[in-house]
Parts: structure tokens; sequence; C-alpha cells
């Protein structure tokens, strides 16, 4: 039986190898025609010309900055004899995107990518020694940062982002002398832009932004656009690690206010979980504590609100710490469809904190971002109520904790609060509403900033009323 097997397979095998030759004998020639050409030679948008990559078959078309690409005029349009293309020479294109030309000679076709590239000349992130990052006003097109005194600024390096494709003078990485404002340049084909960059030093700083890492380049995005944001906006103020004032390397004898901004993603939830995690912090609760019983204010945000119950704000109670806690992964952050609000308590409309807010429909509410953000709804707030026990009502939760509530959530918990100044220690606010949010991973098209600006104002504001 395998004998025939054999055979039958072998006979089957004859057969195709015949049937093959007979398909490919000149009496049946196939009719695709595969021998054209599909190059792309030249192209040009309201005639600016294209350079082509015949290697990554794409075509980049550079403009100046600020050109408008929602309507470009195909101008110049080249392709190989004999072939024809889905784009068309005269043709309208709006190149906000990416667009594919599909070039055709015969059966044979090639896709082409065609795109634009602003010729964009800035400076994106400028940090010194690798430790302290300056602030960037790419409107006034000036640089500048705040090192302590103990800094040689005649020898700084400075570690420079600019955009793609550009040329810097003088170059990143190469020390210079900051004694006096140092110009850098940044050319990008037809874009050129010069940036002032000053240093200044501070020996007692008026406010300090406090965080873990020794360099404030190595906070997380969300604390670090907080930190950024200090530095370029309250005068006198620097950065320091929770290292810095456990050795008292930093001269608090003028600081008027710390403030702490602390993200973790995924939360931090409540007293054993704080104390795991915020171990930096916690190590120089004692120096903490001593520049909060010699009149020190501090800002508390996000779950640095866990820290009043370890320096003694709260009775010397650590358990006093919030009890209702969570938070999302930044790069997994919520999208805002609407803008989030918290409610001003009671009436405390008038406190300094509220002052000048972009209000919304509800002047009772306080409008913190806009629809298109991307939120991590990182909260340390304060449940109210029977159910759980620890603070039957708002005015238990005032009475145990010292404190005086300033705002609240949608179901009642506390999310912002304050300890005032009394007996000769300085002032402390919380915020721990999710909707104190200073960094989106992304934003969703057409976003427009309104609301969330009044995180800035709400920070001045507790700044500058703890700084009184």
């Amino acid at each position: 039986m395998k004998t025939i097997y054999k055979l039958l397979s072998m006979c089957l095998l004859s057969c195709g190898i015949v049937l093959a030759f007979t398909a490919c004998s000149d009496d049946n020639t196939s009719d695709l025609q595969l021998n054209g050409n599909c190059w792309v030679e030249s192209i040009a948008l309201d005639n600016f010309v294209g350079t082509v990559d015949a290697s990554t078959r794409s075509i980049v078309v550079r403009l100046p900055e600020e050109y408008e690409t929602g309507a470009m005029k195909v101008t110049d349009l080249k392709i190989s004899d004999g072939a024809s293309c889905n784009i068309q020479l005269g043709e309208t294109l709006n190149m906000d995107a990416a667009k594919v030309l599909r070039v055709l000679n015969g059966d044979v076709f090639l896709d082409w990518t065609l795109y634009v590239l602003h010729d964009e000349a800035r400076i994106t992130h400028f940090v010194f020694n690798d430790i302290y990052a300056a602030t960037i006003d790419q409107e006034a097109k000036t640089i500048k940062a705040y090192l302590p005194k103990t800094v040689d600024i005649t020898n700084l390096v400075p570690t420079i982002t600019y955009s793609q494709n550009a040329t810097i003078t003088p170059a990143s990485g190469v020390a210079q002398d900051f004694t006096n404002p140092v110009v850098y340049t940044v050319k990008n084909n037809s874009a050129e832009a010069t940036y002032t960059v000053t240093v200044t030093t501070i020996d007692k700083p008026s406010a300090l932004f406090v965080g873990s890492p020794q360099s404030m380049n190595d906070l997380d995005p969300e604390t670090k656009a907080a930190c950024l944001w200090m530095l370029g906006n309250v005068p006198n103020s620097l950065y320091a690690s929770f290292a810095d004032l456990q050795s008292n390397t930093v001269d608090l004898s003028e600081c008027k206010v710390i403030w702490w901004h602390y993200h973790v993603d995924g939360g931090v939830d409540g007293h054993d979980n704080f104390v795991a995690k915020a171990t930096d912090a916690l190590a120089a609760k004692n120096q903490l504590r001593a520049y909060y019983e010699n009149g020190g204010a501090l800002f508390l945000t996000r779950y640095a609100t866990n820290l009043p119950s370890f320096i003694g704000a709260t009775g010397d109670d650590e358990w006093t710490t919030p009890n209702n806690c969570w938070g999302q992964d930044e790069d997994k952050a919520e999208l805002c469809n609407s803008p989030w609000t918290f409610r001003i308590y009671g009436n405390q409309n008038s406190h300094p904190l509220y002052q000048n807010l972009i209000t919304g429909d509800n002047a009772n509410e306080v409008y913190c971002t806009d629809a298109g953000y991307h939120i991590t709804n990182s909260t340390a707030q304060y449940h109210i109520g029977t159910d759980w026990g620890d603070y039957k009502t708002h005015a238990a939760w005032e009475t145990r904790t010292g404190g005086t509530i300033l705002g609240v959530g949608g179901d009642g918990a506390v999310v912002a609060w304050e300890y005032p100044a009394k007996s000769g220690k300085g002032g402390i606010i919380c915020i721990g509403s999710g909707c104190y949010d200073w960094y989106s991973y992304t934003y969703e098209a057409g976003y427009t900033e309104k609301y969330h600006k009044n995180i800035e104002i709400m920070t001045k504001n507790a700044i500058n009323h703890l700084m009184k």
C-alpha cells in the first residue's frame, strides 16, 4: 500500500512540474506591467521646496516657525515618466498632518510620506551642573536661575535642550562664567532666537521648595512643574532637598514659607503608608518642626498634607493624618471632560486663598481644570461622617485637629484647610483636593487653558498670605 501512495505522489509531482513549465511558456505571457519607476523627483508647497529621501521614501518641507499649514498649494511636482499620483500639481493640501503620496506606474506603486517641519529655534530646558533647573520665558526669551550663594557661578556647566535640527552657541555642556548675563543663540534654517540667561545667587532665601532629590532636575514631572513655577514667580526662592535641611546647609533665618508638593504615582493611602514612603521628609521632621515652632510657615499640597501631624501642628497626634487618600499613575491620568472643582466651605469666600480666581457658573466653586486636561486625581482628604467614625461632623474635625476648614469636596470631605499661626508658631495651609494638579502628561486636541490658571493664582495667594 505504501508503494502505491509513493507512486501516486511522484506522478502528481511530475504533473505539477509540467504545468508550471506550461504556464511560463511564451504562449502565456503575464499582463502585469512591472517595469515602471515610481519616484518623486521634486515637490514644493507654497514654493517651499521639499527634500526627498529615497531611502525612507519621505519628503520634508521646511517652513518658517510661524507659517500656517492648513491650506498649502502644491506649486511643483515631478514624478517618474509615465507615472501618476494621487496628489496633483496645483492642489491645496491641509498639512497640519502628514500626507501619503501614492505614485503609480503600470502595476507598480510606491507610497511616499510628505510632511512639513517648522524651523523652530527654541531652548526648552536649561540645567546648571545637572542640579539647578532654570525657568524659561519663551515670550521674553529670558532664562533665569536662582542658585545658593555657595555655588561658584564663574564656572557653571549648562545642559541645554533645544529644537531638533537646530544649533546653539555657546554650546551645551561648555562651562561659562555667569557673573553677568550670557546670551545664547539658537539657529534652525530660517529661524533664529537669542535667549538672555541670568543667574542670581541667594544667601538667605525668602521661600523654599523642598523635595527628596538632591537635584530639582530629578523631581517627578508633577512636582517639578510646581517647583519651576515657584522659582519663576516667588522672589528670592530656592529649591532644597530634605537632606539639605537635615545638614543645615540652607540658611532659613529669613525664610518665611516652605512649600512641599508631594506626588506619588498610585497615591499615599494613610498614616502607615506615608511613614513608609516619605522617609526623606520624616528624617528632616525635627528641622521642619523647629522651623514651624519658630514662626516659619508651611504650604503643604497633595500628600504633603500628612506632615502637620508629625511636627506638632495637630497637638502631637500623628493619627490625625488624612483618612481618605488615593491617586492614579501620571501616564494613565484621567481625562477631564469638563472643569473639575471643589467647594468653598461655609463663609470662607473672603479667605485670601480664594481672591482673584477665575470664576465659573457657581461662585461657590473653585474651578481647577479645563476639558481636555489629564489629571491623576491625587487626593489626600478627610472623610466626614458617622459611617467611618473618625470625624462625625466638620465641627468635630476642627476640634480634634485644631484646623480651619477652607474647602470641601462634593461629599463634604475636607480638601483644603488651614492651621492658623498662633503662639509664635507659623501658619500652615494644606490643599489635598485631587483637583489641585500642576501637570498633564498630554492634552486633548483643541485644549484651551482657562480655569487651570486658578492653580497658580491659589498658590500665589497661599504663599503671599503665609509670608505676611
